[in-house]
C-alpha cells in the first residue's frame, strides 16, 4: 500500500471512531470506559497520520 492509500485508510479510521465516540457519548448506556478506549485509539491514529504526513 502506498503512503497516500495508508494516510487515507488512516482518516477513515480516524473519522470512524469519532462517529463512533460521538454516538456512545449520546446513548445513556454507553461505558465511559469504552468511550476512553475509543478516544486513546483516535488519538494514536492522529499520532500517525502527524507522523506519517511529516515525511
Amino acid at each position: 500500500m502506498s503512503l497516500n492509500g495508508h494516510l487515507e485508510e488512516l482518516r477513515r479510521k480516524h473519522q470512524n471512531l469519532s462517529e463512533a465516540v460521538e454516538a456512545a457519548q449520546r446513548s445513556p448506556g454507553a461505558s465511559d470506559l469504552d468511550i476512553a478506549r475509543m478516544k486513546k485509539q483516535k488519538l494514536q491514529i492522529k499520532e500517525e497520520i502527524s507522523r506519517l504526513s511529516a515525511h
